[in-house]
């Protein structure tokens, strides 16, 4: 069976064109529930450099879907073998103000678009800048 990856390496998405603020913003809940956008955002902005983009993706995936640890393995495997939207995508890039680094390693870490550090990435000639996607054609 095929595996798909959403994982770059030395790599800086930008926030997307269109989006409609400037700095990065918590994303807000629905009720009691945690959103797609919340789950990733605590598990990045608690956790910088510590996850890869597919471990974050699967585990908001697990975490949505009530899986157990004796589930994950199966899961996993039948969750990348079809393609996944990757950050560029996510409403963290498109909707919230925040890029996202991923390292030599493939571990990503969140970056308000109105940080210094965030120019610094930008900017950085040793990157791959890519622009999250638009919201609007």
């Amino acid at each position: 069976m095929k595996t798909h990856s959403t994982n770059y390496t030395n790599t800086f998405i930008e926030v997307a064109p269109d989006c409609p603020t400037t700095s990065g913003e918590i994303p807000p809940t629905k009720g009691d529930a945690k959103t797609v956008a919340g789950m990733q955002f605590d598990l990045m902005s608690q956790n910088p450099y510590q996850y890869t983009s597919d471990e974050v993706f699967f585990q908001v995936h697990a975490n949505r879907n009530n899986l157990t640890n004796t589930d994950y393995q199966e899961a996993r495997e039948k969750f990348f073998s079809k393609g996944q939207p990757c950050f560029r995508a996510s409403p963290l890039t498109k909707r919230y103000g925040w890029g996202v680094h991923s390292d030599q390693n493939g571990k990503i870490a969140l970056y308000g678009c109105e940080t210094p550090e965030y120019q610094k990435l930008v900017a950085d000639p040793s990157l791959k800048v890519l622009k999250a996607m638009k919201s609007s054609k």
